[in-house]
């Protein structure tokens, strides 16, 4: 959306500096962190509108608009939302039916933005079940940001980890989560500890460990 200080953004090796915003809009579907409106539109509306980039600026949309539209909301578990007002259901669900806009698009790509920012934790793992569901059951390459390094466990396959505008570690994150990499990202001491199966891990401050 914005150009890029230095280098290029590349798709299969090519630049998307000359695409037109709807070849972009086609590849890439993209969740804000926090989306405010003032508008009443419904969750099932708002999805819909995902399907600006398949249709002409005046064209209202068809029954397979509206189709993928509902597919969409469906697939993240929102039916029963599809009806209320989109800005008077929960953090959680507004996000999710961010995610279904986005869905609706029918992009290669998600990218998500601190998907799980001022969110409670059953609608951070809701938020984050989710994202993992689609990028295993779906064609979709999802890309998301965060400051919560253990939701890389939950539900990340590779992980950059970024620190003063410079690229840390890339890699899987049992092997990038770690106790070295946390310390020179923050600049403090933490354990990286394994739950239930070792697959996912909580990271903890040292000091709460020893007090």
């Amino acid at each position: 959306m914005l150009p890029p200080r230095a280098g290029s953004v590349r798709v299969d090796s090519e630049p998307i500096a000359g695409w037109s915003p709807r070849r972009r809009a086609l590849t890439f579907g993209y969740v804000p962190q926090n989306s405010g409106g003032t508008f009443p539109f419904t969750v099932a509306e708002l999805a819909l509108m995902g399907r600006s980039a398949h249709r002409g600026p005046f064209a209202a949309p068809s029954a397979a608009d509206r189709e993928a539209a509902k597919e969409a909301i469906a697939l993240l578990g929102i039916t029963h939302l599809a009806e209320r007002e989109w800005l008077r259901v929960s953090g959680g669900e507004r996000q999710l039916a961010l995610v279904a806009r986005a869905l609706a698009q029918e992009p290669r790509i998600l990218v998500l933005d601190e998907p799980t920012a001022s969110l409670d934790f059953g609608n951070q793992v809701r938020v984050l079940d989710a994202v993992r569901g689609l990028a295993e059951t779906r064609a979709l390459s999802v890309l998301l940001s965060t400051h919560h390094p253990e939701q890389a466990f939950a539900c990340a396959d590779r992980v950059a980890v970024l620190a003063g505008g410079e690229l840390l570690r890339i890699g899987p994150p049992a092997e990038v989560i770690t106790p070295e990499t946390l310390r020179a990202c923050y600049a403090v001491d933490v354990s990286v500890l394994p739950v239930a199966d070792d697959h996912y891990r909580v990271c903890v401050p040292r000091s709460y460990l020893s007090s």
